[in-house]
Parts: C-alpha cells; sequence; structure tokens
C-alpha cells in the first residue's frame, strides 16, 4: 500500500485547454445551444437605455429629412448616397471611402483602450439579440430553468403553443425589421409604395426585402451567438489590439482565487480560500456560455452580464463588490492604474487628423460638378480658319436649388461654344444634365496638337462654380 501511494502521481491538468475549443460547441463539434439566465443590475440598466436610445433612432432616422433630402440613404441599386441630408455620388466614392476607414479606424482605437465595447453596447447584433429578440423569448419561454426545461420535454400542445407562438413573433419582429432596413436603401416611401402596390409591381425589390426577412430570421432564431464567435472578424482582432493596458471585463483571480463554495460564518481568508464562492451565477448568465473566470477568450463581448450577476451575489454574501469589473490586465496583476500609452497617443492623433480631413472634403466638395469629355474615336475638323472638338458634358446640381448655368471657355482666349439644342441649362437640385458641345478657335490660338484647355461653368450671377482642364486636338505643329 505505502509502495503505491509513494508512486501515485496526479494527473496533470491543463487550465489553457479552454482555448482549444469554443464554449458553444463540444468536442465532436456539436453546438450546445446557450440559455443564459436573465441578467438584471446596474450595467444590465444602463445597457438596456444605450438600446432603447438606438433602437429610437433606427425606427426614427428614415422618417427625417434635411432639405426634402433624406438624413441617409444608402440606394446602392440607384446609386443615391445621402448622408446628414447631403446627397453623394459615385463621383464622391473617395469620401464615403475614406469615411468608411475611419469609422474602422474609431472602432479600433476604441478596442485599444476599452476593448470590445462597441459589441457589447453598441453593435446591432448585440442589441436586437438582447433587447429584442432575447427579451420576447424571456416572455414566452421563461427564464433560463423553464427554456432549459422546455426544450427536454416532449411535443407536447405546451411546447408546441409556446415554440409557434415564439417563431411567429420572430418573423413578425423580422419583417418589421426588414421594412425598416430597406427604407435606409430605397427610403421609406418607396418601402410604403412596394407594400400597397404588391409585390408584383415591384418583384425584384419584394425579393430583396424577403431575402432580407429571411436572414435577421435565421440570424437572431438560430444563428445569434455564433455570429460573434465564428462570423465576426472582430472578435478575433480583438487578440491583435488589446494588451495589458486595455480595459475590458476582467476576473480578479488575485482576490477570487482559491474559490470554493460559501459557508455561513467561516473566516475565508484563514482557511486560504478567495472570495469566488464558485456558485457559477457569471456563466449562466453569459450570453455566448463562457466562463469569465479562465481569463479573456474571444467569445466574450463584454456585455457586463457577468459583473452584475457577481455583484448581486457578492452583496448577498457580504462580500465587496467588484470581483469582476472593467479593468486592465495589469491593473489586476500588478496593481497598476490605467495609462494613456503611446500607442493610444499615436492612434488618437491619426484618427483626429483623418476626420479632420474627413470633414474638409466634406465642406469643400462644391454644390456642382461638371466634366467635359471628347467622345472615343472623335477628332477635330478645320472650317474657315477655325478649329472645331466635340465635348460631351456632365453636369451634376449638388444642391437642393435649381441653377441657371452658363458655359464658357477660361483659357485660352476667343473661343467660341455651340450647343447641340438651346444654350441655357437650367439644372434642378440633385440633377445630372448630360449634353454635346462644340468649341471653336482660331488657328492661331491653337500652338499644339493636343493643348490643354480650361473650361467654366458660371450661375446666373457669373460666380463660377466648377472648372474642368481637358484637351483640345489640333493638327500636328512643328517646332523650329
Amino acid at each position: 500500500m505505502s509502495t503505491q501511494s509513494s508512486n501515485f502521481q496526479a494527473p496533470e491538468i491543463d487550465y489553457e485547454d479552454f482555448r482549444n475549443s469554443v464554449g458553444t460547441m463540444d468536442e465532436t463539434g456539436k453546438r450546445k445551444w446557450v440559455y443564459p439566465r436573465k441578467p438584471k443590475g446596474r450595467y444590465t440598466n444602463y445597457r438596456n437605455y444605450v438600446s432603447y436610445l438606438l433602437l429610437a433612432l433606427f425606427f426614427g432616422l428614415p422618417f427625417i429629412k434635411i432639405n426634402n433630402n433624406p438624413l441617409l440613404l444608402f440606394n446602392v441599386i440607384d446609386r443615391k448616397f445621402f448622408i446628414f441630408g447631403q446627397p453623394f455620388y459615385l463621383q464622391d466614392f473617395f469620401i464615403l471611402a475614406l469615411g468608411a476607414v475611419t469609422s474602422v479606424i474609431f472602432v479600433m482605437l476604441f478596442t485599444v483602450v476599452f476593448g470590445r465595447i462597441f459589441c457589447g453596447w453598441l453593435c446591432p447584433q448585440t442589441i436586437f439579440m438582447e433587447s429584442v429578440f432575447r427579451k420576447i423569448e424571456y416572455l414566452i419561454e421563461g427564464d433560463r430553468n423553464k427554456q432549459m426545461k422546455l426544450d427536454r420535454q416532449e411535443w407536447n400542445s405546451e411546447k408546441i403553443i409556446k415554440r409557434l407562438t415564439k417563431w411567429l413573433v420572430f418573423v413578425l419582429i423580422s419583417v418589421i425589421i426588414m421594412n425598416f432596413m430597406f427604407m435606409y436603401i430605397v427610403g421609406y416611401e418607396e418601402v410604403f409604395k412596394i407594400i400597397t402596390e404588391g409585390p408584383v409591381d415591384h418583384s425584384l425589390k419584394f425579393l430583396g426585402m424577403i431575402g432580407f426577412a429571411i436572414m435577421f430570421y435565421f440570424t437572431f432564431a438560430w444563428l445569434r451567438e455564433q455570429v460573434c464567435t465564428l462570423v465576426c472578424p472582430y472578435g478575433r482582432l480583438q487578440g491583435v489590439l488589446i494588451d495589458k493596458q486595455t480595459i475590458n471585463v476582467y476576473y480578479d483571480f488575485k482576490r477570487g482565487e482559491n474559490r470554493s463554495k460559501w459557508r455561513n460564518n467561516e473566516d475565508r481568508k484563514a482557511a486560504g480560500k478567495g472570495d469566488c464562492i464558485d456558485c457559477h451565477q457569471c456563466v449562466v448568465v453569459c450570453p455566448t456560455g463562457i466562463d469569465i473566470r479562465n481569463g479573456q477568450q474571444l467569445e466574450c463581448v463584454n456585455c457586463t452580464a457577468c459583473i452584475d450577476a457577481c455583484d448581486e451575489v457578492m452583496e448577498k454574501v457580504g462580500l465587496p463588490k467588484g470581483l469582476i469589473r472593467y479593468a486592465t490586465e495589469a491593473e489586476i496583476e500588478n496593481q497598476e492604474k490605467f495609462r494613456f500609452t503611446s500607442r493610444m497617443k499615436v492612434t488618437t492623433l491619426f484618427l483626429a487628423l483623418l476626420i479632420g480631413f474627413l470633414g474638409f472634403l466634406m465642406y469643400d466638395r462644391g454644390s456642382m460638378e461638371a466634366k467635359f469629355i471628347k467622345p472615343a474615336g472623335s477628332t477635330f475638323f478645320i472650317k474657315n480658319g477655325k478649329i472645331t472638338n466635340t465635348f460631351i458634358y456632365t453636369l451634376l446640381n449638388k444642391s437642393n436649388q435649381q441653377k441657371k448655368l452658363t458655359i464658357k471657355v477660361i483659357n485660352p482666349q476667343n473661343a467660341e461654344i455651340n450647343f447641340f439644342g438651346s444654350d441655357k441649362i437650367i439644372l434642378k437640385g440633385d440633377q445630372i444634365l448630360k449634353g454635346n458641345i462644340n468649341i471653336t478657335f482660331p488657328e492661331k490660338e491653337i500652338k499644339f496638337s493636343k493643348q490643354n484647355i480650361t473650361i467654366g461653368v458660371f450661375d446666373d450671377q457669373g460666380t463660377l462654380v466648377d472648372s474642368f482642364e481637358t484637351i483640345f486636338e489640333g493638327p500636328f505643329q512643328l517646332a523650329f
């Protein structure tokens, strides 16, 4: 007996084994359905307020107009884009692209400093899931234990009624969200028109709306937290962006370990026990099914449900709150206070410069845009000592006001312009106009076979609103 005891070796435990798997899958790869307990507490209330505000904005913004233009519209179908009531066109695509880059950098900066606060507080996936679909599920099926019991029981009348009710409500909510989402693409007037006139007259758009509704239902009724865990690349990026100075939801392992069950009237410090009473309440409230006590994980969206659950337990047993809290890894390990690192400073400076440049481009993009392009394959012709070129002009009025315009050649002088039709150009607000003109110069003005000329567009007050530099072709000139 003694010999066997002396040779006995305890099996090694791999405390990092959780990193080799996903919390919502078992060892065979089969999905483990997550039944999070309904959270409650200070942070949950704050997140609810933020969610309600963002949902109100989502459902209200399509109906807001500025100067008779929609506040936000991203009509990819008809290539119409409005941001804060200002029209943007394909010619302004570089501004939109820069805005997208700025948004990405903004999220990255927040990740460097505040971790995944965007995921837990602002991401549409989290807001719709936790503040809409999950609340409906709690209302119909009950909290965690009732949902698990319902899932295990046979398909009796109770289960059929509750599941069908939930699925039908989910379909209804998905259709409602789809209609509002489509308003950001084609405008609320067009959505109401599709609804009233029926799918026959708007078959393509109706099919697009049905596709949106199916996507929403599939995402929030079945895919759920898998979007954050397996689909969204942002969770993968956090491993690159965060460091020990990044604020995240952390478990204070120095204070919490060694974890053990709670015993009344026990001096846990004298017994060598930590403040964590191993109640697993932080696990059962997690919407992605992880144990925050294992450390930072890609599944964690910083929703703070575990903070509220742990604080509630700590208050009940008379221990200090904050065992799970917003903190940095350095603070947990070394009691270091948060500091603004060089990486944060450089990123913030770059972001400020980018936002400033983006604002300048939006302010300085002008109310008019003109282009004068020679038709493909066209050439010049000479008559009565004058050289003539044909140009196709495109005039874009980016403002909401009607404009009366005049086209003149600024450089060189002595040009004549002949219009194919009326020379009176009246351009309505948010209108694109195309046409043809002939520009004629005396031969002595054209000194090169391809000479730069500048064409200006003037309003009825004689103010230059835009200019365009193009090439005027003439006969080949020999230089001596």
